[in-house]
């Protein structure tokens, strides 16, 4: 798992960046630790958000806007993911996809349900952003098409 540094982030992240990128990187924790929302929460604010850790500067993000993307998810996850399973193809089923991409989703897809103050282009291009940052591959595209067609249905 790539860690919250500027360096990881294919451009300079505002405080809201910063809180989606840790997000979903505490969701990937979540799902593979077995960690409960509050526990990753205080962690996250107590060690990660904002902090140097061995020399590297953690970006600085909003613990308000961390807290309620990964508070939302986990309790909206049985409404997200039959919605993100309807948008993938037999190839990328949502059981198929790497934890970090089906976290990126997730959360970008709760953001785009219940955040309506956001632009639907901020979510989209963020959540690639943040894929961008973990893969090289295909994956930012399937973010890119899937955030699309899901916001073109919920925001219309």
């Amino acid at each position: 798992m790539a860690d919250i540094k500027s360096r990881h982030f294919p451009r300079s992240a505002n405080k809201r960046g910063a809180a989606r990128l840790a997000a979903v990187q505490a969701l990937y924790q979540m799902d593979i630790v077995g960690s409960g929302v509050m526990e990753t929460a205080a962690e996250y604010e107590a060690y990660r958000l904002g902090k140097d850790i061995d020399g590297d500067q953690y970006l600085d993000a909003d613990f308000q806007w961390f807290l309620a993307i990964i508070t939302g998810v986990v309790q909206d996850q049985k409404q997200l993911d039959p919605l993100l399973h309807q948008q993938l193809s037999a190839e990328w089923s949502l059981s198929r996809l790497d934890s970090i991409l089906r976290a990126i989703l997730r959360a970008a897809l709760w953001e785009l349900i219940n955040r309506k103050d956001v632009p639907v282009a901020v979510v989209v291009n963020e959540y690639v952003d943040i894929a961008k940052a973990f893969f090289e591959g295909d994956e930012p595209k399937l973010v890119n098409a899937v955030l699309d067609s899901m916001a073109k249905k919920i925001r219309l």
